[in-house]
């Protein structure tokens, strides 16, 4: 998928720091949400410079990744004629190489170039709509990692149809708080728990006296039902859901989908994370657990709605090494 599903205002993975002490937060507005980054630290004057410095970090990659920004990297992509090269910022090649991969991983179901399918099934107001055959014929032509070729040596870009839409969204917030965490290391800042809208959540080391950063997966759209609480120490977390069942359109086939009411995905870094909490949404349970078990760094966790047509419950999937006492059931 292009990005996130239109999600609730409700955040899926909250936090409550109350038992950390020492801490600093640093709150941030990019990318349209607003990132957070929560410092222990005796400090706290050199905590908010070092904030700052994330911040500034994110500012400029939201310059480069954005495709809504006139002349960023993806805004060219976007407007690139076939065959010819285009050189990117190390930033921007270093995202795509890893939608790239999970591309790859996922068999398809998490695709940054789905631009075109998702305006498909969406007028210009953004309401449901039905498309021809002929325009989802062509929005399929369109789509796919495989049109994007790399050169390495000069980070540079090249398609092999155009137009192509790309769009960062699922995969964007991720790699921007993973580059925020690199540069608290280099202030080193290593106590931190550094957030986008509470959709993607990484944890540097945890803080001291604490065996991680305490968080909680929580319902959508009922804060006070857990699902699971994780202390969280050098790993990500994602979550992505819906509000209002908006389509979900899945770039295997281009069709609208309706499979999962939430997921989340515990990933070893937050770019990961943020893509295959995308992609879980469109996978179906047993695609979720098949590629935890080829990737053992990875768990997610479900919420499936009821089918009608079957009868069968709504239920919740979990997949991967999960500990014990984290899930709630």
């Amino acid at each position: 998928m292009a990005g996130k599903p239109e999600e609730s205002e409700e955040p899926l993975v909250v936090a409550d720091w109350s038992a950390v002490r020492n801490i600093h937060r640093f709150p941030h507005r990019a990318m349209a949400t607003t990132f957070e980054i929560i410092i222990q630290h005796e400090d706290k004057t050199y905590a908010q410079q070092a904030a700052k410095a994330a911040f500034d970090e994110l500012d400029r990659m939201e310059g480069e990744l954005s495709r809504f920004i006139e002349n960023s990297d993806i805004a060219r992509i976007n407007n690139l004629p076939a065959g010819r090269p285009l050189p990117l910022s190390l930033t921007t090649f270093e995202c795509l190489q890893i939608s790239a991969e999970l591309w790859a991983e996922t068999k398809g179901a998490f695709d940054v170039t789905v631009g075109f399918l998702v305006d498909c099934w969406r007028d210009e107001d953004k309401n449901p709509r039905t498309p021809s055959p002929q325009e989802l014929q062509s929005a399929r032509e369109h789509t796919g990692m495989h049109l994007i070729l790399f050169d390495e040596p000069t980070h540079a870009v090249a398609l092999m149809r155009s137009p192509v839409r790309v769009d960062l969204g699922g995969v964007g917030k991720g790699y921007g708080v993973d580059r925020m965490a690199q540069m608290l290391r280099e202030w080193s800042i290593d106590r931190a728990l550094i957030h986008g809208g509470f959709s993607s959540v990484l944890a540097l080391d945890a803080p001291q006296g604490s065996v991680g950063w305490p968080v909680t997966l929580s319902y959508p759209g009922d804060r006070g039902r857990s699902l699971a609480r994780l202390p969280l120490e050098r790993i990500a977390v994602s979550g992505s859901g819906l509000e209002k069942g908006p389509h979900i359109i899945d770039p295997r086939s281009g069709q609208p989908v309706e499979r999962k009411i939430a997921t989340w995905s515990i990933a070893p870094d937050a770019a990961r994370a943020d893509a295959l909490s995308t992609a879980f949404m469109v996978m179906t349970p047993e695609e979720v657990e098949a590629y935890c078990a080829d990737h053992p760094a990875v768990r997610s966790l479900l919420i499936v709605p009821a089918d009608p047509q079957t009868g069968s419950p709504q239920r919740i999937v979990s997949a991967g090494a999960w500990k014990q006492g984290e899930l709630i059931r």
